[in-house]
């Protein structure tokens, strides 16, 4: 039997951006009435989990219960979202509860599909088949780059949009560092496989890349994307595409492999009325690049991974964007107590985003950008060469400001 709830702002996701959004709309006005839907009861700053992978960062320090995260004054629902009725305002969830909003919020993540790459679910966590990707997975990446002695090492990015995608590359130069440390890396080949043609997609930090890239000694292979692991045989398969668009299949050994797996929207987003439906970004949430509002339902509103905006999918974008949507929500709201034409929404969202590229231990190029892929930085020097600064904000001044700012929508 069917159970009904109403509340005036209801948030899909008790993520980064779906806490975010709760904590500044209740810090503009206190007496809102705010339900997130969440299942899981862990929150994680996934972040942190390169530095996991690389040994240099404490698992248990990413993890912290999801009641000590979301808002004290909002109703948390344990439940997943299975069906959104926009047209009613309403949605319904797992549990047959049918939950009616006034405005609605849509920041579930991304998802990872593991499944994607044949074999993947099957081999990861064993002989040398590594990922950051999740919470059970980072530390096993530690494991064998500190048992390593010869071999070849593996890295991969796949094709298809990836939440911080810097960390393909900087576990890749973390490993180097490792192994340096432990005097073994003259025994061990490291190669990086991307679907792409570039290092990364801003010139100002691509030549840095590429340096550091050419100093480690790690080669990279463009135009390979995996599509299957034999784990047992350590044997990676990778689709390669030819300049002319001709696609053959290359096997190559190795002894650890570190994939990052296919990402997508939710399936429940992707099979909604919510979705892009056609082009480049279909499949995520339609919304309007700047003022983050959906293109077709004007009381729903999206961030985070999920959003269908030509960006990074990073926390930092997320900082950028929640203000945006708590500033247009409650916009639309005080028009609607006054029955007036709502002011002009905040369009001021420009596609910030930023990626910490760790390059080694104590060394960090902090790429910031915006749609048009041009620098937009936050600091008065160069960000684009490799400091020791950049890496003490990223090892231990981001997780504080995480936890102590942004989620208290302080930042």
């Amino acid at each position: 039997m069917k159970t009904y709830k109403e509340h005036e702002i209801v948030i899909v996701g008790g993520g980064t951006g779906g806490i975010m959004v709760a904590a500044q709309l209740l810090r503009k006005n206190r007496d809102l009435d705010i339900a997130i839907i969440e299942p899981s009861e862990k929150h994680y700053y996934q972040p942190a989990w390169t530095l996991v992978g690389a040994g240099t960062f404490d698992m248990d320090e990413t993890i912290r219960p999801m009641v000590d995260c979301i808002p004290a004054r909002v109703t948390w629902i344990k439940d997943k979202v299975t069906m959104f009725r926009p047209e009613e305002n309403e949605l319904e969830t797992a549990k047959e509860v049918v939950i009616t909003y006034r405005y609605l919020v849509v920041a579930p993540g991304i998802q990872v599909n593991w499944d994607a790459v044949k074999g993947l679910p099957e081999a990861i966590n064993a002989n040398g088949v590594c990922s950051v990707y999740e919470v059970d997975k980072a530390p096993y990446t530690w494991k064998e780059l500190s048992s390593l002695k010869e071999g070849k090492i593996l890295f991969t990015q796949p094709n298809t949009p990836v939440k911080c995608g810097g960390a393909p590359q900087k576990i890749m130069y973390l490993a180097d560092e490792a192994l340096r440390k432990r005097g073994v890396r003259k025994n061990l080949e490291l190669h990086f496989f991307s679907p792409g043609s570039v290092v990364f997609g801003v010139e100002a930090f691509a030549k840095t890349l590429r340096r550091v890239i050419k100093e480690k000694d790690i080669q990279i292979h463009f135009t390979h994307n995996l599509v299957e692991i034999r784990g047992e045989e350590g044997i990676a398969i990778f689709d390669v595409t030819d300049k002319n668009g001709k696609v053959t299949q290359k096997e190559v050994p190795f002894r650890m492999i570190h994939v990052v797996p296919p990402m997508s929207a939710p399936d429940f987003i992707k099979s909604s009325s919510l979705a892009i439906r056609d082009g480049d970004l279909k499949g995520w949430l339609d919304v309007d690049h700047h003022s983050l509002q959906h293109n077709r339902y004007p009381n729903i509103f999206s961030l985070g991974d999920v959003a269908g905006v030509p960006t990074a999918k990073t926390g930092s974008a997320i900082r950028k964007q929640a203000p945006v949507v708590t500033d247009n929500i409650l916009k639309l709201r005080k028009a609607v107590e006054l029955d007036e034409e709502p002011e002009a929404l905040n369009r001021s969202y420009n596609g910030y985003s930023s990626c910490p590229l760790v390059t080694g231990f104590g060394k960090m190029v902090l790429a910031e950008f915006d749609y048009k892929n041009e620098p937009d930085p936050t600091f008065p020097f160069d960000q684009s060469e490799e400091r020791y600064d950049m890496y003490v904000l990223k090892k231990f001044g981001l997780p504080w400001m995480y936890w102590n700012l942004m989620l208290k929508g302080k930042a």
